[in-house]
């Protein structure tokens, strides 16, 4: 997780592996199959940003409201969401 948030400059989205979301956070799978999926935890605050919106709206095309992982799921490359959550500011 260390090397997670070094690699995000400090920024908040963490991979865990607990089933609990702190409050204030909210929990998203993010990848491109269901073999590839991960779960991390970001801050909600992320979701009044416009480049997290888009990756949303990839989300909405995708599953719509129906999200087979039973929590957000953002169909992206990893190295994508890792690109946008580092921008947010």
């Amino acid at each position: 997780m260390a090397f997670l948030r070094s690699f995000l400059g400090g920024k908040h989205a963490m991979r865990r592996k607990s089933s609990l979301t702190p409050k204030g956070f909210m929990a998203v799978y993010v990848g491109e199959n269901d073999e590839t999926k991960k779960r991390y935890v970001v801050p909600v605050s992320y979701l009044n940003q416009p480049l997290f919106q888009e990756l949303l709206g990839k989300s909405e095309e995708e599953f719509g409201f129906d999200h087979p992982m039973g929590g957000l799921t953002i169909p992206c490359h990893e190295s994508l969401f890792f690109t946008v959550t580092s921008q947010i500011i």
